[in-house]
């Protein structure tokens, strides 16, 4: 799935990084929790939801190599966790879906689903 694909099935607005659409979600993972996504999330996770606004956020992802944060529950970043997030090359979305409702609109779209899978 590329991220012009997670976009349309959010309903998402990008608020930078709309040039790296046509780059390719591995996997997603979704928390309000830094310390989880830190310990638990995979090597391969492309994309970052989450509805905490804070500049941790960025440099979770930052260390984590995620390539997207995105935004739940129609939250939207301040200046600062932008700029921070354009200077790390991070794509930042927002979409008015609650965590659950995206991971699963993600999920029914194939992210997450392997080849052969049913």
């Amino acid at each position: 799935m590329l991220f012009r694909e997670v976009v349309r099935l959010l309903e998402a607005e990008v608020l930078n990084g709309s040039d790296q659409m046509g780059k390719e979600v591995f996997s997603a993972c979704a928390s309000d929790m830094m310390s989880d996504v830190l310990a638990f999330a995979h090597d391969d996770v492309s994309l970052l939801m989450t509805g905490l606004l804070n500049q941790q956020v960025i440099r979770t992802a930052e260390m984590k190599d995620i390539l997207c944060v995105c935004f739940v529950r129609d939250k939207r970043p301040d200046a600062a966790i932008i700029k921070l997030a354009e200077e790390k090359e991070i794509i930042i979305m927002r979409t008015a879906y609650r965590m659950y409702e995206a991971c699963g609109l993600l999920y029914a779209g194939g992210l997450g689903m392997k080849e052969g899978g049913a």
